[in-house]
């Protein structure tokens, strides 16, 4: 095993520890399916206890590069990373950092068009029937009626999903993972009205039929004006919001009734 023992200081050595076994398993000293030494040796090679060494197994087992199995053969061993759990790992910090306010609104409008444009031109090259279909059934039902604002928003993101599966590219979906599932809710919670509802499923509905025309720039095109719509779009949404906030009530002032929203003012 090509580890180094020497290389840790005595302070936050179990994070030291699995950061060179992390590093060792990245460029490929560690293989795919190598077995590590036990605990006990692991702790007499490192010169550190057995509890600091369990720690930091620990958290490489949280980051999925190690699993343990139990019986004769058993043993910890190094794991080929799970593409969905590091695709939901990623999502996972862009919507902590979206959340937090990081991106802005243009920023995450941008990172959409450009990518998705690209999604686009791949997906009519390499679109299966299954993939259409995907597709069409997601904007079927966007034009249900009655549909609420979080299922309208759950199939918007599931048909650019499907988009994005089409185009074949497993890195490519890794990438868009964190955009769709992060900064399409972003750009689409505030678009509940029923006219705008229809304009998502009409666009849809013609980027779909470019897609299963193989015509990549085409629906690169249409993809590019529906999204910068929704510049457009919030921009309308964000004022309304303001002009239905309550004024700023001052230091000692009361509030009426009146003064408090609805749940249901738009």
């Amino acid at each position: 095993m090509a580890l180094r023992y020497d290389e840790i200081v005595r302070t936050g050595l179990a994070r030291q520890v699995a950061d060179l076994i992390r590093a060792a398993i990245m460029d490929g000293r560690l293989a795919i399916d190598e077995r590590l030494p036990n605990e006990e040796e692991l702790a007499h090679r490192f010169g550190i206890s057995r509890p600091t060494v369990r720690e930091a197994l620990k958290v490489l087992a949280a980051q999925n590069l190690i699993r343990s199995r139990r019986g004769p053969a058993g043993g910890t061993f190094v794991t080929r990373p799970d593409p969905e759990g590091v695709a939901q790992a990623i999502t996972d910090a862009a919507t902590l950092l979206v959340g937090t306010g990081s991106f802005g609104r243009e920023e995450i409008l941008v990172a959409r068009i450009e990518t998705e444009t690209l999604c686009c031109r791949l997906a009519a090259a390499n679109r299966s029937a299954a993939d259409l279909e995907r597709m069409a059934a997601e904007i079927a039902l966007q034009r249900q009626d009655g549909l609420s604002d979080e299922d309208f928003c759950a199939s918007d993101v599931r048909f650019h999903r499907a988009i994005v599966t089409a185009t074949g590219n497993g890195a490519l979906r890794l990438m868009m993972h964190a955009v769709i599932e992060s900064f399409i809710p972003v750009t689409n919670m505030l678009i509940h009205r029923d006219n705008e509802r229809h304009r998502a499923a009409d666009s849809h509905e013609r980027i779909l039929q470019a897609i299963a025309e193989r015509d990549g720039e085409g629906a690169a095109r249409l993809i590019r004006r529906h999204l910068e719509g929704l510049r457009g779009v919030l921009d309308s949404a964000l004022e309304r919001r303001a002009a239905a906030r309550p004024p700023q009530v001052s230091e000692g002032e009361d509030r009426t009734s009146s003064d408090i929203p609805r749940h249901d003012d738009r």
